[in-house]
């Protein structure tokens, strides 16, 4: 199989947008790409005294680089954006505090009295060949390597209607869903909402902890090998995820238990569909079988995703087998 294309993040090819921006190029339905990405500071913060107040300009944060032109795409489609391999391209990573800004601190929304946090930066040190992401505590000599997980904060399209969303935030049509579960071997479906569909992606991560906590994670640049196909005639209403053991619905809402309702009645509704079980007999296995991973519970919309075990859908294929196809495809099988 030939070797992917090769897509640069530079000035001209990345933004901070879903939809509003014409596409850099055009990639057919069932092959691989690659893409290198940005970190949300696109390169900026270099060191922990580059404050990101001082070397980001806001609102300017999370470039993603894209759009992609899918030839075939049309609306009423259903994307499929499965990722071969997350390579961080660079053995420094950095994280943050903001200062009206995390789920553990007073925002312009949940308005407090007390003084806001201290914006703080934190270096990481990306071990590629141990795999590892090394915490050193800015305050003590307390120092600890962590698993190095890489993933993508940000996959998206263009929104329905002409709207344009700020790479910065989540819905519908994906962006900024911040779910560990956006890694090597997951394939992810969107929703066609214009022709082409519009893919762009962005915000690598050395690792993330459930709910992005602090609202940032080990934030890297990535390399991204991805394939996609577009899956005719099915629609998407949520992003879902698929991998190789589970099944799962993204709700992106707030207050969280919405985001929790939205991602367990679209799977609900996709467990009937595929085994032919009423509403209620699918809501009752995925009351007792069902898992939930959380997201973001620090962005405008807050992300849970809702899963099942594949071995539980009686034998049917998701997306009429779309995931195995792309794993398949990456992996270079004919």
């Amino acid at each position: 199989m030939a070797e992917p294309e090769v897509f640069d993040a530079t000035a001209e090819t990345v933004g901070y947008t879903f939809g509003g921006r014409a596409p850099i190029a055009s990639i057919p339905s069932a092959t691989r790409v690659r893409v290198r990405t940005w970190d949300c500071f696109a390169g900026k913060v270099r060191s922990v005294d580059d404050l990101p107040s001082r070397v980001c300009e806001f609102p300017y944060l999370n470039p993603v680089t894209g759009p992609f032109y899918v030839d075939g795409a049309r609306p009423g489609d259903t994307l499929a954006v499965h990722l071969l391999s997350l390579t961080p391209s660079s053995t420094v990573g950095f994280s943050s505090t903001f200062p009206h800004f995390g789920a553990l601190t007073g925002t312009h929304t949940t308005a407090m009295l007390h003084p806001a946090l201290e914006e703080r930066v934190w270096q990481y040190t990306i071990d590629p060949h141990n795999s590892t992401v090394r915490y050193t505590a800015r305050n003590s000599e307390y120092a600890v390597d962590l698993p190095l997980a890489p993933m993508l904060g940000t996959v998206g399209v263009a929104p329905a209607a002409g709207e344009v969303r700020a790479s910065i935030a989540c819905g519908a049509h994906g962006g900024n869903l911040d779910t560990p579960l956006l890694q090597a071997g997951t394939t992810l479906y969107l929703p066609v909402n214009v022709d082409g569909a519009l893919l762009a992606l962005g915000d690598g991560h050395a690792r993330q902890g459930d709910g992005e906590l602090c609202g940032v994670a080990v934030e890297v640049p990535m390399d991204v090998t991805l394939a996609v196909e577009v899956i005719p005639g099915v629609t998407t209403a949520w992003p879902r995820l698929e991998t190789d053991t589970h099944l799962m619905s993204i709700g992106v809402a707030r207050p969280l238990e919405d985001a929790y309702r939205a991602a367990h009645a679209d799977l609900v509704g996709v467990v009937s569909d595929l085994t032919g079980l009423d509403v209620l007999d699918a809501y009752q296995l995925l009351s007792q079988a069902g898992r939930a991973h959380v997201g973001n519970v620090v962005d405008t919309d807050y992300t849970i995703a809702a899963a099942i075990g594949k071995d539980l859908l009686d034998g049917a294929q998701p997306y009429r087998g779309a995931h195995q196809r792309l794993r398949d495809l990456a992996a270079g099988v004919h």
